[in-house]
């Protein structure tokens, strides 16, 4: 037995020494301190192993939420065409070259519609810019889904097509046919027809406002509810046939572009403009407005293209075009495009500056350009001409991060319902569109001379009340017990102080600024009244 004690005893002092051991490595390591006693340490050594697990785990995750973030949230940088040296110039450039330097993906974004029959061709784009809209002078309509390269219906009305656009998604499209305008849907069916737009030109759509806006040879700008079929307003403009029209998203505001060279800004709210400008000395074959709202661009057959600041209504820059041109259009990086003839030149850092050469150029060989449109979320312009329609590589143009909140290339169809009831619960109404959406639900004040005029108004008016119940007061018969001392003191000291009152403040005022011109202005307001 004594034996197998001694046994037992080595043994546990052996395991004590190798734990012993052990803590020893990990006080060397910055670990924890060793234990008294062997329930402690076995606790203890269980609860630091439940928090650093827990810590660590914590950690994995924010890492993988800040990779996460810095992901989604604006990483994505925007291509753009860089020279190398000076004596390179980005306009040189063809397509062919461009598409091979670019990878295989974004080189199919370039192809060619051959519809030469049908043309020639207005074009728009889908708020999230994965659907195309096609619409021929010659009757001919319709919808793609151009990244895949698939039809999504076609039509062919037997009317002079004018203009198109889309409405709220890409389930309804807008036509400006030869006599009114019809709404069809994706499936190329019509479901409405309205009579009161007659001889449509331009169309346009205010997605925040749900409201359709038409301008044409009548000169009669009308707005209509889409999503209650009323007429909003219509406008005599008083200026002639009107055949360019552009939205400025920022604030909802309609410009129109006439035959007399003017720019005029709508609002539903007022039968007049709210903005009228001489931009050319002829007519106004195009306009478009940048997204902030702070640049216009304007082009007429005075062969300028001029950029306006829409803030302060001034001449920023001119442009001298070799022809007149006949579309213009900006993207969502603030590239300029315009076409004239079979030419379309895209200008880089045209509105803040006056820039020297264009930043791309490319000569269609299908005929007369009708309309340029760029694609939004992608760096492509679209073209309609004669020939049907072409879409070009323009590294830089799109915005490479979507809001899919505002508008997702990738939305479902549930997504696409949801967002749908959303927008309809959050319609503004058309009394919102104004020049400056920032007073909307402020407190406009009156100026000083009118304020002053008020006051003088009021006294006046309260002098004439006191006289007349004086006088009324007077005139009254006397009887017994109605006329006190005590009450007639008390309407003389009611009289005094109505007829002093004025007075008192105007003189109160009066020494309250002789006392801060005494004082002066570098005085803290707390030791003023020490003075």
């Amino acid at each position: 037995f004594e034996a197998e004690a001694s046994e037992s005893e080595s043994r546990m002092a052996a395991s004590k020494s190798q734990k012993a051991l052990r803590w020893k490595h990990r006080e060397a390591r910055g670990g924890p301190s060793v234990p008294s006693r062997k329930d402690d340490f076995s606790a203890q050594d269980v609860k630091v192993k439940a928090r650093l697990k827990r810590e660590g785990a914590l950690d994995r995750e924010a890492v993988k939420n800040a990779a996460g973030v810095e992901f989604w949230l604006n990483t994505h940088d925007h291509g753009e065409i860089e020279p190398e040296n000076e004596l390179e110039k980005t306009w040189r450039l063809k397509q062919d070259e461009v598409a091979s330097l670019v990878e295989v993906g974004a080189a199919s974004k370039r192809y060619d519609l051959k519809l030469g029959q049908l043309g020639p061709y207005a074009c728009s784009y889908s708020r999230d810019g994965r659907w195309l809209l096609l619409g021929g002078k010659k009757g001919h309509l319709a919808m793609l889904d151009w990244q895949k390269h698939k039809v999504v219906c076609e039509v062919q009305v037997r009317e002079t097509v004018k203009d198109v656009c889309f409405l709220h998604n890409n389930v309804f499209f807008a036509a400006a046919q030869r006599k009114e305008v019809y709404v069809y849907d994706k499936r190329g069916l019509e479901v409405h027809r309205m009579r009161e737009h007659k001889d449509v030109e331009k169309l346009c759509f205010l997605p925040n406002h749900f409201l359709l806006s038409s301008i044409g040879m009548q000169g009669v700008l009308r707005y209509q509810d889409t999503s209650t079929g009323e007429i909003v307003a219509q406008h005599r403009t008083k200026l002639g046939p009107c055949k360019a029209m552009c939205l400025n998203s920022y604030n909802g505001v309609v410009l129109c572009g006439h035959a007399g060279g003017t720019t005029t800004m709508w609002s539903p709210n007022m039968t007049t403009p709210l903005v009228k400008m001489l931009c050319h000395r002829g007519p106004v074959n195009s306009l478009a407005v940048d997204q902030s709202g702070r640049y216009l661009v304007t082009v007429g057959t005075d062969k300028q293209m001029k950029v306006w600041d829409v803030r302060t209504f001034k001449l920023l820059h001119a442009y001298f075009c070799s022809a007149p041109a006949k579309s213009v259009e900006i993207s969502q990086r603030g590239l300029v495009g315009i076409s004239w003839g079979s030419r379309v030149q895209v200008w880089k850092d045209a509105l803040q500056t006056k820039a020297s050469a264009p930043y791309m150029n490319h000569q269609q060989s299908s005929g007369h350009i009708r309309q340029i449109r760029f694609c939004p979320y992608e760096d492509v312009v679209g073209i309609g001409h004669e020939g049907g329609f072409s879409s070009i590589l323009v590294p830089g143009a799109g915005e490479p991060n979507y809001d899919s909140f505002v508008a997702s290339p990738y939305q479902t169809r549930r997504e696409r319902r949801e967002h749908e009831v959303h927008s309809l619960l959050d319609k503004l109404q058309p009394d919102t569109i104004v020049l400056d959406p920032q007073s909307v639900g402020n407190i406009k004040l009156d100026p000083k001379q009118v304020v002053a005029q008020k006051k003088e108004q009021q006294r006046a008016a309260a002098a004439a009340i006191v006289s007349k119940q004086r006088a009324k007061n007077e005139s009254k018969q006397k009887m017994k017990g109605k006329n006190k001392p005590t009450k007639r003191h008390r309407k003389k000291q009611l009289n005094i102080i109505r007829d002093n009152k004025e007075a008192v403040e105007e003189l109160v005022k009066q020494k309250t600024a002789q006392n801060q011109r005494e004082v002066g202005e570098n005085v803290p307001s707390a030791l003023k009244r020490f003075f």
